[in-house]
């Protein structure tokens, strides 16, 4: 065991053992919760937890949706920070590596820590770390090497942001780990800021993939919450809601989404009506023949007579 270790438990311990550190910060409220809460030990030496193969594969299985997105996300994000030293990894919503990217310089270096895949980093079997406290937090988090819990990981910078599936149900963890010791607390918000438009784009990215035979709103894009997206039927009924929609709009953080009309969600509109309908039927065959009324009629499969009558009761001139 390293000088360092023992001084790093007896700071964390001291803080887990303060009557007001919980209310400090949320680095002491979760050492708070590692000690308190999960009963973990901060000098534990017993091995890491790695799921088996097939485990593994059967995750990945049921992630491949979101996978199918991040995988190009993850790879884009390596390219920009492998060079310093960094890797990337992607975890499930129980902390559980589903993939990860490093430099063949670094491969033993993140072995070594445990940051592997089918590794779990879930806060209550590793204490506070990136992946872990940031599941548990459900927003982005930077732990700073000797902000961790555990005394072996206080050699390990990490930035995560959490992902959300199209539902707004917390699903996976984006992380961006470094083991070296060059790597202070600056680039650690450099990198952080990068972490989170990633997670950010994977969302986006997760929620178009998904509501692919919909058309999609873009309302506004939102540091704290997210780009916040609606998916929109044929009828104009919203079908689906991002996680930054449903926040910036009030429809609940992953509550289901009942069909509604979007003019009725977006506050305006009047009650809907037959007289409506036609408008915007006609209107569109006009459109898509160019304004021409006969081959507008023929469109839709009615007399030019017939066309011009429904034209003149909607208030449309031809």
């Amino acid at each position: 065991m390293s000088e360092t270790s023992p001084r790093h438990a007896d700071r964390v311990l001291g803080t887990v053992h303060s009557p007001s550190s919980a209310a400090v910060s949320p680095l002491a409220a979760s050492w708070c919760r590692s000690a308190l809460h999960h009963k973990l030990d901060p000098e534990s030496a017993s091995p890491r937890e790695r799921i088996g193969d097939t485990a593994l594969a059967d995750r990945r299985s049921l992630h491949q949706p979101l996978l199918a997105v991040a995988v190009p996300v993850l790879d884009e994000m390596f390219r920009t920070v492998g060079r310093s030293g960094c890797g990337v990894v992607l975890s499930d919503a129980e902390g559980v590596i589903l993939e990860t990217r490093a430099g063949a310089g670094d491969l033993d270096a993140f072995a070594r820590v445990g940051l592997a895949d089918g590794v779990r980093w879930s806060e209550s079997e590793q204490g506070t770390n990136g992946i872990g406290t940031c599941l548990f937090e459900d927003q982005p988090v930077i732990i700073h090497r000797d902000q961790h819990f555990a005394s072996r990981n206080i050699g390990i910078s990490c930035m995560d942001a959490p992902v959300h599936d199209p539902e707004g149900r917390l699903v996976a963890a984006l992380d961006v780990s470094s083991c070296r010791a060059d790597h202070g607390p600056a680039m650690a918000e450099m990198i952080a800021s990068l972490v989170r438009e990633a997670a950010r784009r994977i969302e986006r990215d997760y929620f178009c993939r998904h509501f692919a035979d919909r058309r999609i709103l873009f309302l506004a894009e939102e540091a704290a919450t997210g780009t916040a997206l609606l998916a929109v039927d044929r009828d104009d009924l919203v079908v689906g809601a991002s996680r930054g929609a449903r926040l910036r709009l009030g429809l609940g953080a992953h509550a289901p989404i009942a069909p509604q009309p979007l003019e009725t969600l977006l506050g305006g509109g009047a009650e809907p009506s037959f007289d409506d309908a036609d408008r915007t039927v006609l209107r569109q065959a006009l459109a898509r023949a160019g304004g021409n009324a006969s081959a507008a009629a023929r469109l839709l499969g009615i007399g030019r007579a017939t066309f011009y009558r429904r034209l003149a009761k909607a208030g449309i001139r031809a």
